[in-house]
């Protein structure tokens, strides 16, 4: 199996890691513990159009989460993206998966996949395409090469998942393969049941698609339960647990945050204790089609989906289609 094809499932799950951002740079702040290495990013975004809309409320806080692969072109694309909004007043984190293959406009390039906006113009271009098309207000972005996904997960101490039996056969198809190329012994996951997944487990539980299990929706909806896994993994944890596993969980991480504004970020996330997180993706079930000549499209209406992802940022009205 191609190396890019070994990546790519696990390149789905960068939106754990810029909650683990918030979670432990906040508390390596508050710590004084700062000479933790992360790959802090001033560039991408400086000077760039990112077609920024009004504010609606000053509270929320929106950041890009993209889980970046390269193609056998060389060229960088986003598998993996995602909102993160940070409530600060109320204490709350919520996540939105946007699909990738949704048709929107990109500026410079017309109508295309939403993924390929990365490509053509990375961060600043997909800030921007994820603004004007759901009138947002994204002026930062975490970013995580998924390649080294199973290590994190691994340095978190693994995750407890509920595997399905209809899951197990796809979940293994790869994992001698991923073992071998880590150099580790094979860990075919036996059984059904609630259990704890190593990182290469969990990575390819991460990627299952096919064989009756959900495809691409299926795939994201076992994204947010790894997801979840993870967060809770990290409340488990105490601060100076968080600490001590930092350099090995966030040196993984691109971002053009600060430290101190993670932490601004992160004290918020907390004002009313340890928060859940909440996910949810757009489009909405029973609210999307597939389109173009080759139904390569994700095609739904994007001014109500625009109009869905306010409400519920900003409002707190569930993600779900309305009432006929």
């Amino acid at each position: 199996m191609r190396p890019r094809r070994l990546m790519r499932l696990v390149r789905r799950w960068l939106l754990l890691l810029a909650v683990l951002a918030l979670l432990v740079g906040g508390a390596l702040f508050a710590l004084d513990h700062v000479g933790f290495g992360y790959d802090r990013d001033t560039a991408s975004l400086d000077g760039a159009e990112l077609g920024v809309q009004v504010k609606p409320d000053a509270g929320v806080t929106n950041i890009a989460l993209f889980g970046v692969d390269a193609e056998n072109d060389g060229a960088r694309r986003a598998d993996c993206i995602m909102v993160l909004s940070v409530d600060g007043r109320a204490g709350r984190l919520k996540l939105v998966s946007l699909m990738r293959d949704s048709r929107v406009e990109v500026a410079g390039h017309g109508e295309t996949k939403l993924n390929h906006a990365y490509s053509y113009g990375g961060p600043a271009l997909m800030i921007r395409t994820i603004n004007e098309t759901f009138d947002l207000d994204i002026e930062h972005y975490a970013q995580v090469d998924f390649s080294q996904m199973a290590n994190l997960i691994g340095a978190l101490g693994g995750v407890t998942i509920d595997v399905k039996e209809n899951e197990i056969k796809e979940l293994n198809k790869f994992i001698g393969e991923y073992c071998r190329a880590a150099g580790a012994e094979e860990c075919p996951v036996e059984q059904a049941g609630p259990q704890l997944l190593n990182g290469i487990q969990a990575m390819s539980y991460g990627r299952i698609r096919k064989g009756g299990t959900g495809d691409d929706w299926g795939r994201v909806e076992r994204q947010s339960v790894i997801l979840e896994a993870m967060f809770d993994r990290v409340k488990s944890l105490s601060a100076g647990e968080l600490v001590r596993r930092a350099p090995s969980l966030l040196k993984y991480v691109t971002t053009d945050l600060s430290l101190r504004r993670i932490a601004s970020l992160a004290l918020g996330a907390f004002r009313n204790g340890t928060p859940s997180i909440e996910h949810a993706r757009i489009p909405a079930d029973g609210m999307w089609d597939y389109g173009g000549s080759h139904n390569q499209y994700i095609v739904f209406d994007l001014d109500q989906a625009a109009d869905m992802l306010h409400a519920y940022l900003y409002e707190d009205v569930p993600l779900t289609k309305p009432a006929a």
